[in-house]
Order: C-alpha cells, then structure tokens, then sequence
C-alpha cells in the first residue's frame, strides 16, 4: 500500500523538466573533458566536481512538490529533511562519495517509462507513469488515415468495390440502418463476434480484387488471454497479426499469441465517453508499448480505439501518440472508411505496419548494410544486447553484429531516436578513439538513417508532415523542439531499394532547439509551435572483451 501511495504522490507531482539544469551542467563537465555523456561517467570526475554538481541538483531537488509529501527513508518528516540534511554535509571533509554518486546517477537516469521493472509492470503503476512520458495526445489530426495507409496499392479502388457488395442484396451488410448485426450495447463480447464474422464477409467480397497481396493477416479477439512476452500480465481486446502465426501455434500445441506476434493494436469501449485520455487512449497506449518492447525492428504502431460506433486510427512513435478524427461506422461514409481501414490493415506490407525497412531477414537472420569507406559492408545482427521498452524517447536499441568480412571481430550496434540538436554518441566514441583512451569500445562507424530517400525522423518520415497544431485536441503555447535540416546521405539499404540508407553524422546540420544542455544552442530560438522532432541515428562500435568497456557504451 505504501509503494502504491508513493507511485500516486510521484505521478501527481512529476519532475518534468525539472533536471535540465542540472544536466546541463553535467554536460558541459563532459565536453570539458572530453569524455562520454552516461551517468557511468560520474566515477572519472574529481571530488570538487562531484560535489559542484550535487550543490546544483539538491537545491533542484527541494523546489520538487513531490519531495514534501514522500517519506523520509531514515528517521525525518519527509523527503525533504533527507536532502536538508544531506545539504548540510556536501562541504564536509568526511563526504560520502558513494552516496552522493548514487544520487547523481539517478538523476541522470533516462527520464521516461524505458526505466520500469518488474514491480512496476502492474497497471496502478504503469499507466500514471505511461502519461507522464507520452504528454498529451493529440486526436483528430486531419489526413492521419492518408498519410499511413497510403501504401497499398489500388486500395480506395478495392474498398469501393467491397463496401458497394456490402450495400447489395436483399439482406445487404449494410444499410440506412447500419451494420446488420450490430450489438445495440456495444458490449465487448458481442462486437468482438460481430467482427468475427464481418472480416470473413469483407475478405471474400474482396476476392475478385487484383491488388490481393499475398500476405494475409488474421483478426485477433482474445481480450481474457494474457499474451507472452509481457513480465505483467496483459491481454488485448483485438487486433491483427500474421496468419501463419496462428499455424505455427497450432502446429506447435500453443494457443497463447505472444505481443512479438501483434501487427495492430486495438481497443473496445461499450460506451462512447471512453474515447478520452483517461480511457480507451492510455489503455491503447499500454498495448502499442509492449509491441514496443517485443519487438525490435519498430519504428511505429498503428492501432484503431472503438467506443461504441465511434472509431479513431491511431499511431504511436517516439513523440507519442497521435489519432484520427473520429468517425460513425454505422453512418455510410463511416461504413466506409471502416471497410477501407480493415482492408488496410489486412493488406499492409511490414514497412508500412510500421517495421524498420533497413533490417533485412534471410536464411532466418537479420542483417543490414552500410556505405563505410566508399564500400557496402554487410552486418549479420546476432543478438539484441538492450532495448528500452519505452513509447516516447531515445528507445536505445544494441545489437550484437558480425561483419561478413570479419566474423571474428564483433560490432555493438547502438540504434536511438535523439533529439536533432543534441550531439550523436558516435562523434563521442570516435574523439575517444583517436585519442587513444583506453577500456573504451572503439569506433568504427556511424550514420543517421535513411528510409525511402529520407533522414528517418518521426516528422516528416514517418508522420508524413502531419500538424498536430490542427488537432482538436491542441493548445498553443506549448514549447517544443524545431525540426532538423535536411542534409546529403550516404547508403544503408533497405529492401524496398533506397529504403534504408544513413547520413554520416558529419553531414548533419541540425536546426537550433532548446535541450538539456547548456552547450546547445539558446532556447529563445525556437519557435513555441513548432513540433517536436526526433532522427534515428545509429552507431557502430567494435567490442572489447572486458565487461567495463561493454559498459562505456554512451547513452
């Protein structure tokens, strides 16, 4: 009960950017001398600089809220006699290093839900903390439905020809009425089996269509199963996944879908008022985080949310969550747009569900290439090292990788969605190379992503240059981070052929935003409206053996 009260207190009372200063300070250390920005670092500062940093963040820490309700872990009031008293020690010639490291570190934490561990994984617990990283969503972007599911091919033709066989017949699937069959209460259970029997119809109307790709999808409907994968225990009310799947489970005498198995995610409310942050919004948002998690090769999720007849395609990316404008589908242009979108959903190649075009599968492994030295090299992906289970933020990705040319010598890739203005961890590791330090991993490469002849930022890549400012939901005045600059590319292909391709991080000509860093350029440069941006970037290191250079791996 008390873990609960202090997860109420923390999510009621959140840090937001309450750290930035001090980690600006800690920045502009690391660049003084040239070493990594990871909180592994503090153990190479001097003293005095320990203890500079910690008399910035206790007073940060004492103007939190939060610090005047949570209980004190030793004999005071609260939190705030722990810091008070803490303070009063920092210029002591007997410091406790070790405490105050401890502290430090976790301040410099990754701040979003990237950090839950088990305990954590409940409900009561994930969902305040899931908020606090997403921010606000925003709903009823216009053209949101264009934008993602313009990829199949001929489908607006198909749907037209399905959705008009819906409307024929003397006992047509659809009427002035509505759907034929739809549960007048919106019950869970009773749309669940009215989409059972729906998909099949829409399916077989559409058999005569020639854009028929030949990967087919299946609709998932086990919201009482907990799927696998997830350390708590989560079911979905609906979604789509790959039917080959359901033979290899049955095949195999397994009937529990795993969430690496989820295409789409999906969300039920009986009643139409759940369409709000609160309801069918975050519980969508937890399902598109542990497809997050699960899987690797992810660059977005797509969802639908159903409250009643009411219906919203969502996406979920390393901003967050974004939504369509609602629509009727008992209403015929909602009838409409209905069929269209699970049609779409049915037909939708991987890259357009949202998997990373620049990670190629064959022979059953994983591989990608890059343009080094003028020359293609292929990288075979042996084993995730790291993932961040996380929606919004950094997502920090590390595979193990073996280069064809030298198996014997394996690579760490490090693969992270960061903010356009803030320093890539390659530049890093690679001043460190040249300048010889030693217990590092050393640098080989590094490259910001390209996919379909363009940076992969969440933007303009893969939000198609949606304005979230159209929302209905949007307020002006918030802050936010500017996009970056457009700039030349080397090749990483993918394979849909330019698919996948980085630009050297030398090329980058990042546009100003404020940051975390008092080396960055002046927050009074950008623009209060402008959206937020973040550009996948990934670099490529050659491992040491000992376990404290895999651990000098920047954040």
């Amino acid at each position: 009960m008390a873990d609960q009260d202090q997860s109420r207190i923390i999510a009621s009372n959140p840090i937001g950017k309450g750290l930035d200063a001090f980690r600006d300070s800690f920045c502009s250390i690391c660049e003084e001398r040239s070493i990594s920005y990871s909180p592994d670092t503090l153990g190479q500062l001097s003293q005095k600089e320990l203890q500079d940093l910690a008399f910035k963040l206790l007073p940060t820490l004492l103007a939190l809220p939060a610090v005047q309700y949570l209980p004190s872990k030793s004999s005071g009031k609260n939190l705030l006699g722990d810091i008070l008293n803490l303070f009063s020690t920092l210029n002591a010639d007997d410091l406790d290093l070790d405490r105050i490291k401890a502290l430090l570190k976790a301040a410099l934490a990754e701040d979003n839900t990237s950090v839950i561990v088990h305990s954590s994984e409940i409900r009561q617990d994930v969902d305040p903390l899931l908020k606090s990283e997403l921010g606000r969503l925003y709903v009823g972007v216009p053209n949101l439905c264009d934008a993602f599911f313009g990829c199949v091919p001929d489908i607006q033709a198909a749907a037209a020809t399905v959705f008009r066989k819906c409307t024929e017949g003397d006992y047509p699937l659809f009427s002035s009425k509505g759907w034929r069959g739809w549960p007048a209460g919106a019950k869970k259970s009773d749309v669940l089996a009215w989409f059972g029997k729906l998909i099949p119809e829409l399916e077989s109307f559409a058999g005569d269509c020639n854009s028929i790709p030949t990967h087919r999808r299946k609709l998932l409907a086990q919201p009482k199963t907990p799927l696998r994968d997830s350390t708590g225990k989560r079911s979905m009310d609906i979604g789509f996944a790959n039917s080959d799947v359901t033979h290899n489970l049955e095949s195999e005498g397994d009937s529990r879908y795993r969430w690496s198995h989820i295409l789409v995610v999906g969300e039920l409310k009986s009643n139409p008022a759940a369409d709000r942050a609160s309801g069918a919004w975050i519980d969508l948002a937890t399902y598109a985080r542990e497809v997050f998690a699960a899987q690797d090769t992810r660059r977005f999720v797509l969802g639908f949310t159903l409250g009643g007849s009411l219906m919203r395609i969502w996406e979920f990316d390393r901003l967050g969550g974004i939504a369509s404008e609602q629509f009727d589908i008992n209403k015929n242009d909602g009838a409409q747009q209905l069929v269209t979108t699970i049609l779409r959903f049915l037909w939708m190649n991987e890259d357009g569900l949202g998997f990373d075009p620049t990670i190629m599968t064959s022979d059953g492994k994983q591989r990608i290439e890059i343009e080094r030295d003028g020359q293609t090299q292929r990288l075979i992906i042996d084993e995730a090292m790291k993932r961040a289970p996380c929606i919004a933020g950094r997502a920090t990705t590390c595979w193990k990788a073996l280069r064809l040319e030298d198996p014997q010598t394996p690579l760490v890739i490090k693969d992270s969605w960061q903010h356009p203005d803030r320093d890539e961890a390659g530049i890093i590791i690679q001043e460190a190379t040249e300048k010889g330090v030693a217990n590092l991993t050393r640098y080989y490469h590094d490259e910001t992503a390209r996919v379909h002849d363009s940076d992969d930022d969440v933007q303009s890549n893969i939000r198609k240059g949606l304005d979230i400012t159209e929302a209905t939901n949007y307020r002006p005045g918030r802050l936010f981070l500017p996009l970056s600059a457009s700039a030349s590319s080397v090749s990483r292909k993918g394979r849909s052929g330019s698919a996948g391709v980085k630009r050297l991080s030398s090329e980058t000509d990042a546009a100003l935003s404020p940051s975390k860093r008092s080396c960055s350029p002046s927050l009074a440069k950008a623009s209060v409206d402008a959206p937020s941006n973040r550009v996948r970037r990934g670099s490529f290191l050659v491992t040491m053996e000992s376990r404290s250079a895999r651990l000098c791996l920047p954040r």
